[in-house]
């Protein structure tokens, strides 16, 4: 199983509502991560907006294009991109670049 961590940026003037969108994620969305092979998938969000994004996978790079083939991660995507500060102006789920592990306790 794949860890895989990474960072994005959210909008200080977005914080709250980032955070009420993803008390109530869509159930077609958390079905779509879960038939794509996101599991133990987490976000931590700090207050000055950055975010830490934990999943584990199979195979990251099938999981992500998995979620990219799908007309649910395209709206959700559409309408999470003005949360976010993106160099180039990519989207959220393009921006993942997994961090590299240095350390591991199991």
């Amino acid at each position: 199983m794949q860890r895989v961590c990474f960072l994005l940026k959210v909008r200080a003037e977005r914080l709250d509502e980032y955070r009420e969108r993803h008390a109530a994620v869509w159930p077609e969305m958390l079905d779509a991560l879960k038939a794509t092979g996101w599991h133990n998938y987490s976000l931590f969000l700090r207050e000055d907006g950055l975010l830490v994004g934990y999943l584990e996978t199979e195979d990251f790079a099938a999981a992500r294009a998995g979620m990219a083939a799908t007309g649910v991660n395209a709206r959700w995507q559409a309408q999470m991109a003005p949360f976010f500060e993106s160099p180039g102006g990519a989207r959220p789920d393009e921006a993942m670049k997994p961090l590299t592990e240095v350390f591991h306790l199991s």
